[in-house]
């Protein structure tokens, strides 16, 4: 994603970070909290940390870790996500976990996530899910939505170890996107089906990254824990009421095209194609336009 916001607060940045350590040791041992101005990746320095220098062991030790700009940030897939001081919010959470299945973990993060920005009452959600990481903005139109932000799941393991990184990323400021090059000689706006960017002003007026952060970090180690526990299925009807793509024609990375049917327990995606019902667990999901008449997005 390449974009930058319209305006950043030249005003030092206040990250409420003994808060954040107060709500969540007592519940995740050896916790801290580290706040960088800059760095490439929050999730690739997690990912370094980690696995030390050649020859050390590990180090597992349950982190947040914010920056105020990332150079080079990643999205699911390889692709860029760009930001600015003040104009996002980016962290990483890793920690050890021991999850009986991880099928779903992004989902639950998406979940928390969601309900802890969300401003509406239960039952007309503002943000929704786009599975299997995003978190829109819903409209009263399709035109009406916005990507609000991601998340990026990634683990290593090391002699037994299970370590997880949660790097998430959310627009707060309003983003302008760079225009895409036209072909020379041309004078027709370009084709495309990305859904633009929103923000979290939008929802709420005024909030900034370290209010933002302190909304969401305390119950998305709360949901991560629940998550070893219990796994996805708990959390399936939470998904379901913010499921963007439920009653949408989709179209999967490989070509296959069908209808959305909401997660199974495991939080794959069910897909109706003229093969049958599929459950689908790693590919990439397109929205296809549909008629306003076939639309039944919860939100």
């Amino acid at each position: 994603m390449n974009s930058s916001p319209t305006a950043a607060p030249a005003t030092p940045i206040r990250w409420p970070a003994e808060a954040i350590w107060e709500a969540v040791a007592p519940s995740l041992p050896g916790f801290t909290v580290e706040v960088l101005p800059e760095i490439d990746s929050t999730n690739s320095e997690l990912m370094r940390r980690f696995r030390g220098s050649t020859g050390a062991p590990p180090r597992p030790e349950p982190l947040l870790l914010v920056a105020e700009q990332q150079t080079a940030g990643r999205g699911r897939s390889g692709r860029s996500w760009e930001s600015q001081r003040g104009g996002s919010l980016t962290f990483s959470l890793g920690l050890p976990l021991q999850p009986t299945d991880w099928s779903g973990l992004s989902l639950a993060v998406g979940i928390s996530l969601a309900e802890s920005l969300d401003p509406r009452p239960a039952g007309q959600p503002a943000i929704g899910l786009k599975w299997p990481n995003d978190l829109w903005i819903c409209g009263q139109t399709r035109e009406g939505e916005r990507k609000l932000g991601g998340i990026l799941v990634e683990t290593a393991s090391w002699d037994g170890i299970r370590y997880v990184v949660i790097g998430v990323g959310i627009n707060i400021l309003p983003l302008q996107l760079a225009a895409p090059a036209l072909p020379t000689g041309s004078s027709a706006a370009p084709a495309t089906t990305a859904i633009p960017p929103g923000c979290l002003q939008d929802l709420l007026p005024g909030v900034d990254p370290g209010e933002a952060l302190l909304r969401t970090l305390p119950p998305l180690v709360q949901a991560v824990q629940a998550f070893e526990q219990f796994g996805f299925a708990p959390f399936q009807a939470r998904f379901s009421a913010r499921d963007v793509l439920a009653g949408r024609a989709v179209r999967l990375s490989d070509g296959t095209e069908g209808t959305a049917h909401g997660v199974s327990e495991s939080g794959a995606l069910r897909v109706h194609t003229a093969a049958g019902m599929k459950e689908i667990t790693s590919s990439e999901v397109s929205v296809r336009p549909v008629s306003a008449a076939g639309d039944n997005r919860p939100c």
